[in-house]
């Protein structure tokens, strides 16, 4: 690419001879037509009879005092030339071009189509586009009181606030890197009395004199990209920050479905009691029963031994089920930031039926999966780090200028002949290093190397996910029809039993064998029906609840003051 810089027009009104400023008296130096010299960084005024080429002088009042020097463009024009080629050198970058990893992708779910039934590789069944879950993924379990659980996770959670710093963390990380574009500008003044020996060696300046300096200073720096490796480190902070944001999502999903499944299983254990509680106030009947039947003679002191062992192993039972309720609800109160002696949960047994869970196909998981879009972005910054560790290998073009001034005294510190200014570029190159940058580049492409192999491994969680709870669900929903059989079949018996010992044809233990195995069954049907809800919800959770990588912030639009925790806006540098 070719830059084209305009070329400066400098004039400066001709002259022959000008006086010297006040307090340099002495004769005019003779000088050459070369310039201007500088002695301690301070402009010295050369005179000459003629115009030069080169440094031309003007007085700056009627009264001459001060000095004016211009610069002619043949001087000026070749550095700023150069300053306009190093400043639109950057595209130059070393290092490899960035593409994403392949990962082995499914053509469809294995556990989606029923077992023992073939479906053709590369076929999906259709699903509408608006059934996908979206946002809040939570609602499709139609569940108000989890609703209004999970609102308050996102406001209270402290998980959340600690990945929300972390990404604001390496937002902020793009923009340091992202200053290096730019020149630094610095400034200063100091003021500084000296006063030299009596007894120096050498005579100049005299001995025992004072001398007072005042220096009131700017400079600019400024590090030519040419190979790139600014670019490639605010690249590399750039995907570093987008992988940081993915983990915020993944934080988001996990806490939300942690929160659904302990709601769950904490009324799954209401279910479990309620019926325990029922067991007992039958078992209380029976033991009444079998006492009075004991009292007439019509039934043996070891029924009623029986009868009162399986009461009593009942009750507690139903006390045990307290314990994990307890522990459920406490941590549903730290999930939504409110201390665990302060929250409480009214027993509510499930009646909800588990929804029907749009799966999609398997090209899009990598897509909605945040912690997969977290993997990839990473192996883009450890793609970008290669090339800075190949920019090593290339020298360092810096430019720089300062300007200011200097006088001996208060008096003369901000005039014109006390300026003082020096600009120039400065290249510097490693020669050798014992093998150091190709050390650094070899680590980089471990570095890439590791992180891709951890976006596959991802790739593979997220499928053995999706997987396992699509298996889970459709066992368990099986399990479940033959279970509520197994559950009529067990009460049928229990009637038929209770009927038999009434009327004196059986012992008691047939009726508490019949009674053992109908709490049993009730029991696994509950427990079947906590598992499916969970298993919905971590199916939910593997699918990506909804997230979409199209959602990461792309870092390079206007910054807003806030970051929504649900849904990130796009953020980026100023």
């Amino acid at each position: 690419m070719k830059v084209r810089c305009p070329k400066p027009e400098v004039r400066c009104p001709p002259t022959d001879s000008y006086p010297l400023p006040r307090g340099e008296g002495g004769p005019r130096p003779a000088l050459s037509p070369a310039g201007a010299g500088r002695v301690r960084g301070r402009v010295t005024p050369l005179r000459t009879s003629d115009p030069s080429p080169g440094l031309l002088r003007r007085p700056r009042s009627p009264r001459g005092e001060g000095w004016d020097f211009c610069l002619l463009p043949s001087a000026l024009y070749p550095l700023l030339s150069a300053f306009c080629l190093l400043l639109f050198a950057g595209a130059c970058a070393v290092g490899p071009k960035y593409s994403q990893p392949s990962a082995q992708v499914p053509d469809a779910y294995k556990e989606l189509a029923p077992r023992g039934s073939q479906q053709p590789s590369g076929w999906k069944t259709a699903q509408p586009q608006d059934q996908v879950l979206r946002g809040k993924w939570w609602e499709v379990l139609n569940d108000p009181a989890l609703n209004a659980l999970q609102e308050r996770l996102e406001v209270s959670n402290q998980n959340l606030k600690v990945a929300e710093a972390q990404f604001r963390q390496a937002r902020a990380l793009v923009r340091f890197n992202r200053a290096d574009l730019f020149p630094t500008i610095t400034a200063g003044a100091s003021v500084t009395g000296e006063r030299f020996s009596a007894n120096r060696p050498i005579s100049a300046p005299p001995p025992g004199a004072t001398y007072g300096d005042y220096v009131l200073s700017a400079d600019v720096s400024y590090e030519a990209d040419v190979w790139g490796r600014v670019h490639r480190s605010v690249e590399s902070a750039r995907q570093n920050a987008q992988a940081t944001a993915a983990d915020l999502q993944v934080v988001n999903l996990s806490m939300h479905a942690e929160l659904a499944a302990d709601y769950f299983e904490l009324h799954g254990l209401d279910a479990d009691k309620q019926l325990l509680d029922s067991a007992v106030v039958a078992y209380q009947k029976a033991l009444a029963l079998t006492t009075n039947r004991f009292e007439g003679g019509l039934a043996a002191k070891a029924e009623v031994a029986q009868a009162e062992t399986q009461l009593e192993t009942t009750q507690a039972q139903a006390i045990d089920v307290e314990v994990q309720r307890a522990q459920f609800e406490h941590a549903i109160a730290v999930l939504i930031g409110q201390p665990a002696s302060t929250f409480a949960l009214p027993r509510s047994p499930i009646k909800l039926a588990p929804p029907q869970i749009p799966v999609g196909v398997p090209s899009d998981l990598l897509e909605r999966r945040p912690d997969v879009a977290a993997a990839e972005r990473r192996v883009a910054a450890a793609n970008a780090q290669i090339g800075i560790a190949k920019a090593a290998y290339y020298p360092t073009i810096l430019l720089s200028a300062a300007a200011g001034f200097e006088g001996s005294d208060i008096t003369n510190w901000i005039s014109w002949p006390s300026g003082l200014w020096a600009v120039g570029p400065s290249l510097v190159a490693t020669v050798f290093d014992m093998g150091r940058r190709r050390a650094l580049t070899e680590q980089a492409q471990a570095a890439y190397d590791a992180n891709v192999a951890a976006y596959r491994q991802s790739v593979l969680a997220a499928f053995q996910e999706v997987e396992d709870n699509l298996a889970a669900l459709s066992i368990l929903e099986r399990e479940a029809t033959t279970q509520d059989e197994a559950v009529k079949s067990a009460e049928r018996s229990l009637e038929l039993s209770t009927n038999r010992y009434k009327g004196g044809l059986v012992t008691y233990l047939e009726v508490v064998t019949a009674q053992s195995i109908a709490l049993t069954d009730e029991r696994v049907a509950a427990n079947v029906l906590t598992r499916r809800m969970v298993a919905t919800v971590q199916l939910m959770q593997a699918l990506g609840g909804g997230w979409n990588a199209s959602s990461l912030p792309s870092l390079a639009s206007k910054e807003p003051r806030q970051i929504p925790m649900t849904h990130l806006e796009q953020v980026g540098t100023p």
